[in-house]
């Protein structure tokens, strides 16, 4: 039986050099919880920040992509899921596949009513392809730059898509107009681009409060460990969580972010990235410290996103 790491090294990716040989850490498998759920998980609880990067020689990467991933596959992610006693996850298209959506497609199908996706698209993604992945459980598009939010909102419209993006929380103030004026939900990720080391005054805070008051966009709570480097309980990120809640707790959303792999500074794209190990039974866990109690945990976990996936 081919290990992860034979896979790995006999990934062919079309049009890129084969890859270099990969560090120890080829032999991890993708990040497992440590730390048990010390509260009541509600029933239909999401995890709405995942990927899946499967097996490449059967879902390849791009020729050109920012870092070359360990496999993390379905069966890993439900025994998270299993772990962490949720229901349901929403899987982000990740950068090494460009606009090509069958890794993400396949597990959507594997896992059945309870899995919706997140679509990168291209300039040249027709009208008929969207459709198709509607029909395979996608609700939404990821950005990577704000300047796209309007084309791409306008794109969508009319489909019960949204439109997530990850900004600095600098930039919101530019934004602003548009984030208001969007046909489409907006969901801002990644606690909507604050940095905890800046607290509350931190430039563009009060902007982002503000849209949601007005309940213009949702926030991704997650996670800790991209906004903070006080692990592993992040406290200089409890204050901004619990602002943001506090301003509107109908427009918090929750996730993992697993399997936690991320271009690292100087690497090589032919060299593989390791996972970080990042326990997300703690994760999850401050997350009730950051709410009210059960009724805004659901709110959190269960009914907004059933509103904004469609579950």
């Amino acid at each position: 039986m081919l290990s992860r790491r034979d896979i790995l090294i006999g990934a062919g990716v079309a049009g890129a050099a084969a890859l270099a040989r990969p560090v120890a850490s080829a032999f991890a498998t993708a990040s497992q919880p440590s730390t048990p759920i010390h509260f009541r998980v509600p029933a239909g609880a999401c995890d709405c920040h995942t990927h899946i990067f499967g097996d490449p020689r059967r879902f390849p990467f791009a020729a050109a992509r920012p870092y070359t991933p360990e496999t993390a596959s379905v069966a890993e992610m439900q025994s998270l899921h299993r772990a962490l006693h949720i229901d349901r996850v929403v899987i982000g298209q990740p950068t090494v596949y460009g606009t090509d959506h069958s890794c993400a497609l396949d597990a959507i199908q594997q896992i059945g009513p309870g899995a919706r996706g997140i679509a990168v698209l291209g300039e040249n993604t027709s009208d008929a392809e969207i459709d198709r992945l509607h029909r395979g459980g996608f609700r939404g598009v990821i950005l990577h730059k704000a300047s796209s939010l309007q084309a791409a909102a306008d794109r969508i419209k009319g489909r019960g898509w949204h439109v997530e993006l990850y900004v600095q929380l600098a930039e919101i103030e530019h934004i602003k107009e548009h984030v208001i004026a969007s046909p489409v939900p907006v969901v801002l990720t990644i606690f909507g681009g604050a940095q905890a080391s800046l607290g509350l005054q931190q430039p563009g805070f009060d902007t982002l409060l503000s849209l949601l008051h007005g309940g213009k966009v949702y926030i991704d709570l997650s996670p800790p460990f991209r906004v903070s480097k006080q692990a592993p309980d992040f406290p200089d990120i409890a204050p901004i969580a619990k602002a943001l809640i506090a301003a509107n707790p109908k427009r918090m959303t929750w996730g993992t972010d697993w399997p936690h792999t991320a271009a690292k500074p100087g690497q090589q794209m032919t060299g593989i990235t390791p996972m970080e190990p990042i326990d997300d039974g703690h994760s999850l866990n401050l997350l009730a410290t950051w709410t009210s109690g059960a009724d805004q945990l659901k709110l959190i976990l269960v009914d907004n996103p059933a509103r904004l996936y469609g579950f």
